[in-house]
């Protein structure tokens, strides 16, 4: 940590203390009492239930007449946490969101179709706001209506495609399946929400014939476009001009040496509404050291491969949808789509994961699901029990898939 970026974020916690949440968090801490990076890695972490006990402005910083809007996160359970925004953190994430979309080669000749959530959530916002900024074209239809989606697409010659992984899929097949393609224009696809993995990045870039980029955020760090991959598709670049950002061991909460995968905890450093000091997000990564051979000076983290809150353990094994992806990946026949249920039947855990192929049903199949059960075993350590179904067959969402549902408690 540099000197100035230490200034940085005692300037960032002298504001956040404005507020009532930082001020009876940090009990009676002075912003001068932060001299060196050990006495800033000394203040305790922030988690979403603490967010969530803010409900429903305690986190505000400024007086509620500077709120110009709020944002929820996107979660379905518990009580929500509201995020509100001043109209300079607004103009910041729509800075960086154009910022974004310029890493990823888009330009004001593009038309950006759009079908991430408007509301609450703060996806379809952002993506529009920064299309907006950077002067392209936005069409804002949000999520649903496939048929919709597609006669616009084809109609207006969407060049971009915004969605999460699910919902890209699921064009990419309703497109093949409808035999489109050469109506459909994209060119890039800027993607977001949720991980996937290398097998699912393929078939939609290969079925919508786009260039892929990975974008990142989370509501509680103003959104989506807090970071991106660029064309050289070598981990994500973080605009750390507008916050400072961690890895830390999940279980300690000690910092992770360099290469290794960590817990992802971000300080915001110019955030007006609601300023968040050492936030867990709980998205697994690690930091790309070196350059980037595109030039910008923005630091990389990897592809998100999870969440810390995530893992599942079974029979002793410890199980992250990524390990799932990176098992299947090297499976030939297998999808990049599957489910893995959990269930404690007559005393004892079993596992069953349904992936998709497009293997003939017959002796071909039953020895690919062999070949699986094994493969699993030997890569993660649980025997499951197997169950190829043909492409398609298993659920689509048009907003974050489910991976792995554990029946259990």
């Amino acid at each position: 940590m540099t000197t100035e970026m230490l200034e940085s974020i005692k300037k960032s916690i002298r504001h956040a203390m404005n507020g009532a949440f930082y001020q009876s968090r940090f009990n009676g801490l002075q912003p001068e009492d932060i001299k060196t990076p050990e006495d800033f890695y000394a203040l305790p972490l922030t988690e979403k239930a603490d967010l969530r006990e803010a409900y429903p402005l305690g986190l505000a910083a400024v007086p509620e007449e500077e709120i110009v809007r709020i944002h929820s996160s996107s979660g379905t359970t518990g009580m929500p946490v509201i995020i509100p925004y001043t109209q300079k953190d607004v103009d910041d994430w729509t800075l960086m969101f154009k910022r974004c979309y310029e890493t990823a080669g888009i330009t004001k000749a593009d038309r950006i179709h759009i079908t991430p959530g408007y509301g609450l959530w703060t996806a379809g916002i952002g993506f529009q706001l920064g299309a907006e900024s950077l002067g392209a074209m936005a069409l804002p239809l949000g999520p649903g209506n496939t048929d919709k989606q597609l006669q616009m697409m084809m109609d207006l010659k969407s060049t971009v495609l915004t969605a999460t992984s699910s919902y890209a899929l699921l064009l990419a097949e309703e497109i093949a399946k409808r035999g489109i393609k050469d109506k459909i224009h994209l060119k890039k696809g800027v993607i977001g929400s949720e991980r996937w993995g290398e097998k699912m990045r393929r078939r939609i870039a290969n079925e919508l014939g786009v260039s892929l980029y990975d974008i990142y955020g989370l509501t509680e760090i103003y959104g989506p476009g807090i970071g991106i991959s660029c064309d050289h598709e070598c981990g994500m670049h973080m605009w750390t001009d507008f916050m400072f950002y961690e890895l830390i061991d999940p279980k300690t909460g000690g910092h992770v040496k360099e290469g290794e995968i960590g817990e992802l905890v971000i300080t915001t450093l110019k955030k007006e509404g609601a300023p968040l000091i050492r936030y867990r997000t709980h998205d697994l990564t690690r930091e790309l050291p070196g350059e980037c051979p595109c030039g910008l000076a923005f630091p990389r983290i990897d592809t998100i491969i999870g969440r810390s809150d995530d893992m599942v353990k079974v029979k002793g094994a410890i199980l992250y949808p990524s390990r799932v992806d990176e098992f299947l990946a090297g499976v030939p026949g297998a999808s990049s789509e599957y489910q893995v249920m959990i269930d404690h039947l007559n005393g004892r855990d079993i596992l069953r994961l349904f992936f998709e192929t497009d293997v003939p049903e017959g002796e071909q199949r039953k020895a690919l699901e062999k070949e699986v059960e094994r493969g699993f075993k030997a890569s993660i350590g649980i025997v499951p029990e197997a169950k190829a179904v043909s492409l398609g067959e298993l659920p689509r969402s048009e907003k974050k898939s489910t991976r792995i549902f554990d029946n259990r408690y």
